[in-house]
This record gives C-alpha cells, structure tokens and sequence, in this order.
C-alpha cells in the first residue's frame, strides 16, 4: 500500500518545481566507525586507581611465571626479577611505566585495499565476527568439526560485511595437519579478502612463514612490512599469573616484525580469577600490563592492544557466561583500565548458548552494549560466537550482524538543522492526514531509515503467507546467497599463485611444527 502510494505521488509531483531530486538507494559506510558515546563508568576515579595500584603490586611482588626462557631473558635485560629455576618473574613498576609510555596510542594498520586500512585507537570501534571456536553449526547440517571449506566460506562472509572489519579465526580446519594449517588459512584469508588478516602464534616459524605469505601477498619488502602492521594476533594468558611459551613467543615474534599483538588475559571471576569483578579485572590489568611490558622490552614502540575478556563461571557447574551483568561490568571497568594507559583496547563478546535462540542474542547483545558503553577499540566475538566459543553458528553470524549495523547506525550522526526538523513537512500537511506524499518525505524516503537485513517488519498476514519463517530462518537463506554471491577481490588469482608456490615449496620441506 505504502508502495503504491509513493509510486501515485511521484507521478502527480513529477513536473512540479523543486521536486526533481535524484532518489538514490542508501548506502551506509559502516568501514570506519568513531563511537559517539561517552563511555560510561563502573568504577570511582580512586576505586580505577587502586586497581592499578594493586596491578602494580601483584607484578612487583607476586610475580608472574614465564614459562619460555628467551622471554624470561628479555625481561631480565629489562630489569625484572628472574627466578630460572620457579620460572617467576617479578617486574617492577618503573618497568612497566617505560613500557606503557613506549606503547603507541594510535596504530595505523594496512589492510589489502585502502579503504580498508584501519587505525586502532581510542574513541574508534571495530567489530570482529566469533574467533577461535572448534565446531561451527548451521540449520542445514548441524553442529560439526570446523573444515577448510567452513573458515573459506566464514571468510567470504565477513568480506561481504563492512561492518565487520578484519579477519579472524572463526574455526579451526580440522580437515588440514596443524603443521600446514597455517599456510591453508593465511592463502584464504588473503585470497578471499582484503581485510586485514589474522595469524596464529604457534611458534616462529609458522609467523614467520605466514609474514613470509604477507610480504608476497601485499608486495611489500621486509623493511615494509617491519614498519607498518599488516596483521595481528591474539595472545591469551594462562589466568591466573602464566605466561606459557607459544603466547610468549608470539609476542616476541610479533613485536620484532612489527605486528599488532592483542594482548589479552581471559580471567573468569570465580575460576581463574577472583570471585569479584574487581578482583578479576586486578589479575586482568597485571597479566596484560606484563605481555605489554615483554612486547616493548623486545621492541619499544611495538604495536600493542591492551586485552580485556573477563566474565563469570557458573558456580553450579563452573562452566563459563557470557553477556552477563558481572561481564558487562567488568567490560565497563576494562575501558576505564585501559583509558588510564591510553592504549587501543580490546574487548569480548559472545554468548554461553548452544543454540540460535533469544538466549544468544539477550547475551550477545548486552555483552555488546558493554563495548560499546565502555568505548572498546574492537570488539571480538561481535558475532556467531556460542557455547562460550566452541562453535560458530552461520546463521546467529547474521543475526548478529543485524545488532552491529544497528549500533553502527546509531554512532552516526543525527541531522537537527532545519531542514531535518521540517517545519514546511508540517504545514504541508492538513490535519488528520498524511506524510507519506508530503514533498519533505518523497525527497528522503529511499534513504531516511536502515533497511533491515534479516529483521521481518511486515505484518502477520504477510509474514505468514512468505512461510512464517523466523529470523534464524531467514538468516539461513542470507549467508547463503552471500556466499552464493561473493565477488572475488581484486589480484586474487595473481595473490594466489604466487602464494601456492612459496606454500608448495615449504610443504616440500616438511612444513611447520606449531609449538606447544
């Protein structure tokens, strides 16, 4: 009805002066996104101080346990205390405050198109799509060990989205030996996508290998590469106080070529972390105030992200929650955390439901408001993540996407001229009648409102007559037309050539072991 009205009223003002505006479709730019607001508090100004304090505290006098010598090293050479024969590592506050000091505030990284290229710094956001799950799930064939051709398709996905604005590891391809699993993703990755791509750190030589495939891929030199980030990864403590030897030497690895490492403890109150939400946040401020210390002692200037992931356990059975009013808070507490280092940071997302339900979208959603209200830089597990990150689910990935183009939307300015206020509109239109044909309307309707992308807004007769499908249902037609749809990125067949011989060659001699 609403079309038919539209199409009647543009026929009677065709000729009519004023009236000849080009209507064009909308076209949102959701690539490079500024959070419009403020990022609210959990904690008083003394209560963030102390905290930091004790931070302080736990790394000067309770140390933490480095599992790999040559980071034991670095951090002697720094300073710190080193015990060899316990492992532990007591790192003093003057260190640390060298090393915060050293840490750039704004990271400028290259993505494969410029419009890509992002900058990781307070104030902005980025979201990241579910990371790191073993089984990905769809309507279709159900829960399942993540494959090859499920990350390919993920990726193809994600390229699809600008609201979604780097690659990650969605699901480990189980299909592929880890010693050549590295190769398979990074060739994906940079073949499907010019976004900015993800790279494990399962020990030097599979990073240097996959930096090896970002140099040919990007046609950079190593100088170049060195001295602009062109990947990342994300390095996870062993909560409480342990850093283990392939997270270690993945921020050393990292730091020496420049790379961006996330740097992120995942304390669960209760389980590895004290019970209270600040308690968990202390442990959680010292152990990545520890891998930030490593990073700029190897290299100062290093890119870094300071890492937040902090959430409860269910006392009950002790497995973890997410979206969760203690994980809300204590993502409220991280912004404030890391706004006193002034570093780019990190938070995280997701929900402990096994399935797409209202369960997963009320914990996705508020673990996502809890980002957006603490003012993270990215967002991790934004969407698709369930089961507290043992699957990625295809169709809750969309539903998802659904909650960050609307946040996104929401950043983006409101027009309050006067023409947005629209006293003509008013007086257009007589009383007890109608703005759909008033000229204020015809010259904005194309583009005045977001166009759902999963949501159904018609009414239940219509709704019921196109088959009365929910909005997982109707997410599980959308990701597969967009993979159905996926336009390959420009250099794709040359980027992939070039990198199957580097791959085929280092295949030959036996690939690489990852560390464990």
């Amino acid at each position: 009805m609403i079309d038919e009205m539209l199409h009647q009223t543009r026929r009677e003002r065709r000729h009519r002066p004023g009236d000849d505006r080009t209507l064009t479709v909308r076209k949102p730019d959701y690539r490079n996104l500024k959070n419009s607001f403020a990022p609210q508090p959990v904690f008083s100004e003394d209560e963030v101080a102390a905290i930091h304090e004790t931070a302080l505290r736990v790394l000067e006098e309770l140390g933490i346990k480095v599992l790999l010598p040559d980071a034991r090293k670095v951090y002697r050479d720094a300073g710190a205390i080193v015990d060899d024969d316990t492992h532990m590592v007591r790192i003093g506050r003057d260190i640390v405050e060298a090393a915060l000091a050293a840490a750039p505030r704004s990271i400028k990284a290259r993505a494969g198109a410029a419009s890509r290229d992002l900058t990781f710094e307070l104030g902005n956001m980025m979201f990241l799509a579910g990371s790191g799950a073993p089984n990905v799930t769809d309507l279709d064939r159900g829960r399942r060990a993540g494959s090859l051709a499920d990350f390919e398709a993920l990726t193809k996905i994600v390229q699809s989205f600008d609201v979604l604005h780097m690659q990650g590891p969605y699901v480990e391809a189980q299909d592929v030996d880890v010693k050549y699993r590295h190769y398979a993703v990074s060739r994906t990755q940079l073949t499907l996508s010019d976004k900015m791509p993800f790279v494990y750190a399962r020990g030097t030589p599979q990073s240097e290998d996959a930096f090896e495939m970002m140099r040919l891929a990007r046609g950079v030199s190593h100088d170049e590469f060195r001295d602009n980030a062109w990947c990342y990864t994300v390095i996870n403590t062993n909560s409480p106080r342990q850093l283990d030897i392939p997270m270690a030497q993945g921020i050393i690895d990292f730091a020496r070529a420049g790379q961006i490492s996330v740097i992120t403890p995942f304390c669960l109150a209760g389980a590895m972390a004290p019970i209270t939400v600040a308690g968990a946040l202390t442990l959680q401020h010292a152990e990545a105030l520890a891998g930030i210390t490593l990073a700029q002692s190897v290299r100062p200037g290093a890119p870094v992200v300071y890492g937040s992931f902090s959430s409860n356990v269910d006392m009950k059975s002790g497995a973890p929650a997410f979206g969760t009013p203690e994980h809300v808070k204590a993502t409220l507490g991280a912004g404030q955390l890391a706004r006193l280092t002034g570093l780019p940071w990190r938070s995280g997302g997701g929900s402990a439901s096994n399935v797409s339900d209202a369960q997963a979208a009320h914990e996705t959603q508020f673990a996502l408001w809890g980002s957006v209200l603490a003012g993270a830089t990215l967002c991790i597990h934004a969407a698709g993540w369930m089961e507290g990150g043992l699957s990625v689910s295809y169709e809750k990935l969309i539903t998802d996407i659904e909650a960050l183009q609307t946040v996104a939307e929401l950043f983006q300015p409101t027009p309050g001229d006067a023409e947005a206020i629209g006293y003509d509109a008013i007086a257009e239109v007589q009383p007890g009648g109608h703005f759909f044909a008033a000229a204020h309307t015809m010259a904005r309707y194309r583009t005045a409102f977001y166009q759902p992308l999963v949501a159904d807004l018609s009414n239940f007769g219509n709704w019921t007559e196109s088959g009365s499908k929910t909005a997982t249902e109707r997410a599980n037609g959308i990701w597969k037309r967009v993979v159905d749809d996926y336009r390959p990125i420009n250099r794709a067949g040359e980027i992939g050539d070039v990198l199957d011989s580097f791959i085929s060659k280092r295949m030959s001699e036996g690939g690489a072991e990852a560390v464990s």
